[in-house]
């Protein structure tokens, strides 16, 4: 079939609740943005006509999701009834890093979601879900491998009844070869993944990243597979199964660096924040915190050169790559004496003045408020049910025909149940008999 013979519809289930929400008008915001918006008659947001059943929990599927929802798909956030999702009780009572009974996991993963309580293991909770999965475009998940083959929730089982449908599983190592038993969390496959091996030094030792790049790769390749299994549906008319492994996701990113090792067969080691080609090319302190500086070929070095007057580097051979590989320890000790007589503010000042790449080396709290990132919209501001304002971080991804987002607070467990399946049609009586068997909550 052509893809023309595809087009983009609205269920009366998709738009119906999202009107009932609260959350998406599409109609009054599509009115809204055609005034403002010249370039555009409608202006909706990317995935906007996108639904979502969000079966994960902790961190890699529940980030996957957030991306999706982000850019605009209505996302029901599926949970055991009574319990919720994990991530509901981490942090729930840490005075610190906590709001309204929810932690600060919850509380950013979840922005923008609704939530319906199904008790999946039950026969009465797997038809409701199945009713769910009918009006749907992806139900996404990182169950345990076999899980939701048990659970009857397997991609094959729900094309039984929507072959649009497409299926993510995000696991530790995927649903093929030897290991696909093995639980794995973020530090397990940045260990297993070869990243930390290069991240730390000879005196520290193998370090894992800071951030948990394990669990947050896992659900973006999660969100990028996603997409493109929408954008084959266009072409095909039918979904299909993403299958991603959080290992796999680790290993696509050493990128050049895996392919250097396979070229050589040399293993690189830790080299702490310096590189394994560039010079200087690393963290130096100052006299009151770190700066970096990035010289990326024998241009940048020659400019920074005649800016830093060292007169140690002026030496004509340094202007060569590989001879200033060679002496790497020396000129980077000469250039560390030096940048320790001013402050950061000072060095990053002179440097970007003579278009030297650098930057200071910041803390959360310096990180959060700088002005690039406030201007980018990048520490956004949310709602909670009790009129508190908390903030979190933005959306990366800015589209030039998407409206400004706006962000809505986590769901409570449960807070949608009765208005998105009564937008399935489900009586009052039916809910509540589903209420009083503990199928739905």
């Amino acid at each position: 079939m052509r893809c023309s013979e595809f087009k983009a519809t609205e269920s009366p289930f998709f738009s119906a609740n999202r009107a009932i929400a609260g959350q998406y008008s599409p109609k009054s915001r599509r009115n809204r943005r055609a005034r403002t918006n010249p370039r555009s008659e409608i202006d909706w947001m990317a995935l906007e006509h996108i639904t979502v059943l969000d079966l994960t929990h902790m961190l890699s599927g529940p980030y996957g999701t957030m991306l999706l929802t982000d850019m605009g798909a209505r996302t029901i956030k599926v949970e055991p009834p009574g319990t919720g999702e994990g991530t509901r009780r981490l942090l729930e009572k840490d005075p610190d890093h906590s709001r309204e009974g929810m932690g600060a996991y919850f509380l950013t993963l979840n922005r923008n979601k609704q939530s319906v309580c199904i008790d999946l293991k039950s026969k009465e909770g797997r038809s409701v879900f199945l009713d769910l999965v009918r009006q749907a475009d992806v139900v996404f998940d990182n169950f345990s491998v076999g899980v939701p083959k048990r659970l009857g929730i397997d991609h094959e089982s729900l094309a039984a009844v929507n072959p649009r449908i497409i299926t993510c599983s995000v696991t530790g190592f995927g649903e093929t070869g030897p290991d696909i038993a093995r639980p794995a969390f973020d530090q397990v496959v940045q260990a297993m993944g070869g990243g930390m091996s290069i991240t730390g030094s000879p005196q520290t030792g193998p370090t894992r990243s800071g951030i948990p790049i394990g669990d947050l790769g896992g659900g973006m390749f999660g969100a990028l597979g996603v997409l493109a299994a929408l954008a084959h549906r266009e072409l095909t008319g039918r979904g299909q199964h993403v299958d991603i492994s959080m290992l796999d996701a680790q290993i696509s990113m050493l990128n050049y660096m895996a392919t250097m090792y396979l070229m050589s067969g040399i293993v690189p080691e830790g080299i702490g924040n310096g590189h394994f080609v560039h010079v200087p090319y690393n963290s130096f302190p100052t006299a009151d915190g770190h700066v970096i500086v990035a010289c990326i070929g024998d241009a940048f070095f020659e400019r920074f050169v005649q800016f830093i007057d060292i007169a140690e580097l002026r030496d004509p051979e340094l202007l060569k790559q590989s001879v200033r590989f060679a002496q790497k320890d020396r000129i980077e000790a000469l250039i560390s004496a030096k940048l320790r007589t001013q402050t950061t503010a000072y060095w990053v000042e002179q440097l970007e003045a003579a278009r030297i790449p650098c930057g200071p080396v910041n803390n959360f709290a310096q990180a959060l408020n700088q002005a690039q990132v406030r201007a980018r919209d990048m520490v956004v501001e949310v709602k909670l049910a009790h009129g508190q304002a908390l903030k979190m971080p933005g959306n990366p991804v800015k589209l030039s025909d998407s409206p400004q987002q706006t962000f809505i607070r986590p769901p409570g467990l449960g807070e949608h149940t009765g208005q998105v399946l009564s937008g399935l049609g489900y009586s009052e009586e039916r809910l509540a008999a589903l209420r009083s068997q503990g199928v739905i909550a």
